[in-house]
């Protein structure tokens, strides 16, 4: 179960990174430049909250693409492929 769940995190991982690459490859490529259109959301500017002593900053910023999720999702269906039991 644990390795499944390892194997799982690497596999969005590599997909993260490929569809980032394919996002900057593809952006410039009038035919595939649907691959580029993207939703980004999250927090524009920082929270900070400020505690005198500790001063913390949390911000998030999420940017989807169309081949990021393309490239997540086949490579969580190649990763339980290779992992099947």
């Amino acid at each position: 179960m644990r390795t499944r769940t390892v194997i799982s995190f690497f596999c969005v991982l590599v997909g993260i990174v490929v569809g980032s690459l394919l996002v900057n490859v593809t952006a410039s490529v009038p035919a595939l430049g649907w691959l580029a259109y993207a939703l980004s959301f999250g927090l524009e500017s920082p929270v900070v909250l400020d505690l005198s002593v500790v001063r913390l900053t949390f911000g998030l910023s999420v940017n989807l693409s169309v081949a990021v999720i393309l490239c997540v999702a086949i490579s969580l269906v190649v990763g339980n492929f290779i992992y099947k039991k």
